[in-house]
């Protein structure tokens, strides 16, 4: 008797479970998993296949490549979640409504963040810079290392990790040194006055055709910059890959020195000469004569 209502009251659960709005919310479940992993299948295809159309156009590079194809998820998933509110029988027109007038007073709320969005489309589509690239903004500088819709990653020469803004990178002066496949090293010497200016050109220039790194296109440049007050001012300017700048510059430096002074080449340092008259009078030197006598005793 006992097994018997077991079993009835089991049915009866299975009968409530089994009802119509039960089945309904099953299916809407169901439905909701396979619009979210089909629509994540489809994001997936779509990224690849506008990641390889990326790759094979000359217009447009690394960096905007990678830009365009987050903004891609963004709306991508947007439109995904907005299906699936459908699905959950969510009417859509008083949330379209509502994000209107609430996205006005937001505005207001994000400035900075929708600066740094435009400020990230500005930067796609000027390509200031590439993935690689090593720039100068403002006060930082370093490798670009990545970017995203609000920021720009940089490596500093010391492998720290830079994170700035884009609307504070857009909104400054953006030098890039990996611009070009060349660039020019500024270099300076000086040498004393009673120096060979002659002598200390060959030494240089025997130091440039040393480096395999000096390009011979554009030519060197050694020529005397300005005549100071206690020197005379050469001007040394290389060029070479970007990637060879600092190696060129350090070693440079070092072999100056030491090839100068195997040349007796003086460099000198900053110097005042006084020259007084035999018998002119020392305003105050019996002052100092009383001093240093009373210092002795």
């Amino acid at each position: 008797m006992d097994a018997q209502m077991e079993i009835r009251s089991l049915w009866e659960s299975m009968q409530l479970w089994f009802n119509e709005e039960s089945v309904s919310l099953l299916f809407s479940v169901i439905g909701i998993l396979l619009i979210l992993i089909v629509g994540k299948i489809l994001i997936v295809v779509l990224r690849k296949v506008m990641g390889k159309m990326f790759t094979r156009s000359k217009k447009i590079n690394e960096l905007m490549a990678k830009f365009l194809l987050k903004v891609v998820s963004v709306v991508s998933w947007t439109f995904v979640f907005l299906i699936v509110l459908t699905q959950m029988g969510i009417n859509l027109a008083p949330i379209l409504a509502g994000i209107g007038v609430t996205g006005f007073i937001l505005g207001f709320a994000f400035q900075e963040t929708i600066g740094n969005l435009l400020a990230g489309v500005m930067i796609v589509l000027n390509a200031p810079f590439r993935i690689g690239d090593y720039v100068e903004v403002g006060s930082m500088n370093g490798t670009v290392r990545d970017m995203d819709m609000m920021s720009v990653t940089l490596a500093t020469p010391d492998n720290k990790r830079v994170i700035m803004a884009n609307k504070l990178i857009w909104g400054q002066a953006i030098v890039n040194y990996s611009y070009t496949e060349t660039r020019r090293v500024e270099m300076g010497v000086s040498i004393a006055y009673d120096s060979d200016v002659v002598k200390a050109k060959e030494i240089l220039w025997e130091i440039l055709n040393s480096y395999p790194e000096v390009l011979p296109e554009p030519k060197p440049v050694i020529a005397v910059n300005k005549l100071n007050d206690s020197s005379v001012d050469l001007v040394v300017r290389p060029w070479t890959k970007p990637s060879d700048y600092w190696t060129v510059y350090f070693r440079f430096q070092q072999e100056v020195l030491e090839k100068f002074r195997a040349a007796k080449v003086e460099i000198p340092f900053p110097q005042l000469d006084v020259h007084m008259p035999e018998h002119a009078p020392v305003p105050g030197l019996d002052a100092t004569v009383h001093v240093k006598e009373a210092l002795k005793s």
